[in-house]
């Protein structure tokens, strides 16, 4: 039976560097993933350029049981560190916007740089294995459909159950839970919204007009695009409050969130013979303006109308509040939000408080960045932190 110093089940972002880390340490290390491809998450990234990172990554970003867990990690492996992996493979990058860092090519060079980093570093990746068990004696025996392997040291990087398609699974989930370790709710997250069937009779005729807004979920904001889809809604913003939204809670949408009742206001007092509808599709998409206005107000010229009434329409338009009904699942879900209890895992190298030698990093741990490279930043640092003592 072959024996490694460290076995990694998970050829993506946090298994890679982490084997990287390992590896660089002198460490025998093993990558297994039954997928057979590395990184295939990676290469879907960001349009296919990878948001590979954000420079305004912080630990208020990321959404935990434990606010505080992913404070030590994202410290220790920053941006900037991950930037200079980037810039010494010369990779073009360029920053799009609010901080988030994109490939200038595709984002294949990104999985490229990771696996010329392992190949240096004389790490084995094992591609089309399958694991069938885990067990630990007085070391970990991990069980694969080409026969058995030992190691010192494992490390669950299989991710969460977002997209099921690329091979996402519930292993890391299931191994933990195997060595006394406590899963938080888990659910999808950075996902769309599907509405009721009410609030689709006002949207269905608006799939693919997309707005500025304001999204808001309890104390939560975040202000970007939203798009109309066929079956509700997506856009940055609605993928961001996605992450906090639980069932049955409303949201409420600014539709207008640079506007006010004085827009109208100025507008009856310089235009007072434009329709309604005419202005208010200077303020949004003309197919929006058409399905938010009433109708009755619609084609009447603006100087017409009362100021009370402008005062309502704008209010009603920068206050829509919609339950969805649910959201797309994990088929559409970038992330996952929740997974292995961070209570049970160290902060310093995610190594399980309880088992000594088991690690968990990236999505199977319960952090959920926001939308914009926030998550491979965790993958990098967590990967980075366990492989550092692996």
């Amino acid at each position: 039976m072959q024996h490694y110093d460290v076995v990694i089940l998970g050829a993506g972002a946090a298994g890679l560097m982490a084997a990287i880390a390992a590896g660089q340490r002198g460490r025998r290390v093993l990558v297994l993933d039954h997928a057979d491809e590395a990184g295939k998450k990676i290469l879907i990234s960001g349009g296919g350029r990878c948001n590979f990172t954000n420079l305004h990554t912080d630990p208020g970003r990321f959404i935990s049981a434990n606010r505080h867990f992913c404070t030590s990690a994202l410290a220790r492996y920053t941006p900037r560190d991950f930037m200079a992996l980037v810039e010494k493979h010369r990779i073009a990058w360029h920053e799009k916007t609010l901080g988030q860092l994109f490939c200038d090519g595709s984002a294949r060079a990104i999985v490229t740089m990771l696996l010329t980093e392992c190949d240096a570093a004389h790490v084995t990746i094992g591609l089309n294995r399958r694991i069938t068990g885990v067990s630990r004696a007085h070391r970990f025996r991990i069980e694969t459909d080409t026969g058995p392997l030992a190691a010192d040291a494992l490390i669950l990087a299989t991710g969460g159950l977002s997209i099921p398609k690329m091979g996402a699974t519930g292993l890391a989930y299931d191994i933990a839970t195997q060595f006394g370790l406590r899963l938080t709710d888990i659910r999808p997250a950075l996902v769309p919204f599907t509405l009721a069937p009410a609030d689709l009779a006002r949207t269905q005729t608006l799939a693919g007009v997309s707005q500025p807004i304001l999204a808001r979920c309890g104390a939560t904001q975040f202000r970007e695009a939203m798009l109309f889809t066929h079956r509700g809604l997506s856009g940055p913003a609605i993928l961001q409050i996605s992450s906090v939204w639980k069932d049955k809670n409303p949201i409420t949408l600014d539709l207008l969130p640079d506007e006010s009742a004085a827009t109208l206001a100025a507008r009856k007092r310089t235009r007072p013979k434009a329709a309604l509808r005419t202005i208010m599709a200077e303020l949004m998409p003309s197919r929006m303006a058409d399905a938010f206005l009433p109708e009755t107000l619609a084609p009447h010229p603006i100087g017409t109308l009362t100021d009370q009434s402008l005062a309502t329409l704008i209010s009603g338009l920068k206050s829509w509040q919609i339950t969805p009904a649910g959201t797309e699942g994990y088929a559409k879900a970038e992330v996952t939000r929740g997974g292995i209890d961070t209570a049970d895992l160290s902060s310093q190298t995610m190594q399980a408080r309880n088992v000594p030698g088991l690690y968990v990093i990236g999505e199977a741990v319960d952090v959920t960045g926001w939308l914009g490279g926030y998550n491979f930043q965790w993958a990098w640092a967590s990967g980075w932190c366990a492989g550092s003592v692996a």
